[in-house]
């Protein structure tokens, strides 16, 4: 059998209870581990954890432009199965998360193609979650930029 890397991820709130909130019951990720301090989320798999950090300390996010959208460019996210997505949308539309980047199809007809949007958190960090049409493009490349 072969093993899959996972990722470990640890990001700042300024608020834990509303991030237990957010990854718990808006996402519906499994809490793990916890201390007054922090909580360990399974995040599609994935060990997130979120920091308690002081008023102020959760960083700013720039953006870069890719295919016409203003992308944060420190952002972190999962890629799911198309349906998985577009059911994620119905939940985050069910729980009035509002949308930085709206649901949209990017690099329509090309071989990255995908579907994609970007909530933020309550401390403000930035979710992309996406899903390729063909999950066998995520790395390819047809020689061309993209804008």
């Amino acid at each position: 059998m072969k093993s899959q890397a996972l990722f470990h991820l640890a990001l700042p709130v300024d608020d834990l209870a509303a991030a237990a909130r957010f990854y718990g019951e808006v996402l519906g990720c499994s809490r793990g581990r916890e201390s007054s301090r922090w909580i360990d989320w399974d995040f599609w798999g994935h060990q997130l954890v979120t920091h308690l950090v002081g008023p102020g300390e959760v960083p700013a996010a720039a953006t870069n432009p890719v295919d016409g959208e203003a992308v944060p460019a420190s952002h972190f996210g999962v890629i799911l199965p198309w349906e998985q997505v577009e059911a994620l949308e119905a939940r985050l539309k069910d729980h009035l998360v509002p949308f930085v980047i709206e649901p949209t199809v990017r690099f329509a007809g090309r071989q990255g193609e995908q579907r994609t949007f970007f909530v933020r958190d309550p401390a403000g960090n930035h979710l992309e979650f996406k899903a390729f049409r063909n999950l066998d493009m995520l790395f390819a490349t047809d020689g061309l930029d993209y804008p």
